[in-house]
């Protein structure tokens, strides 16, 4: 996200669901989980939205940070008129709990360059499943 971007007011990014999957591990050792998310990106501004790229940042449970930047959304640069939104899903795969933290950025119709931030949300491993990949005989 640039440094002179600006957030634009009436934009709005919003988890609509998210869904935990045990995958099934191809590394030794490791218990992968894949967390599939459904995000709505609303434009309540009084101005046309391009959104070009994104941002996630992950804060792992282990102290360590993942980021993850890209340009478009699901290999899409979704306009967004006035009054309309974008939604879709997409998931990361990790085998430690976080918590995900993200924004969309891109122009508005004036060319100006805007963002929009997505609330922090928790990437959480069922309590269940630590317990059992920890003793697989309980």
């Amino acid at each position: 996200m640039s440094d002179n971007s600006t957030e634009l007011e009436g934009l709005q990014a919003t988890l609509d669901k998210l869904v935990h999957h045990r995958e099934k591990s191809k590394v030794k050792g490791l218990n992968l989980h894949a967390f599939i998310y459904f995000i709505t990106i609303r434009n309540l501004s009084d101005r046309s939205v391009t959104l070009k790229g994104r941002k996630w940042v992950l804060s792992n449970d282990d102290g360590t940070t993942t980021v993850v930047e890209g340009e478009k959304i699901v290999g899409e640069t979704p306009v967004i008129p006035s009054g309309e939104s974008f939604s879709y899903n997409s998931y990361h795969v990790t085998h430690l709990a976080a918590t995900a933290s993200g924004s969309f950025h891109g122009v508005d119709e004036y060319a100006e360059k805007i963002h929009v931030r997505l609330s922090p949300f928790r990437l959480e491993i069922p309590e269940d499943l630590e317990k059992s990949e920890e003793n697989p005989l309980s």
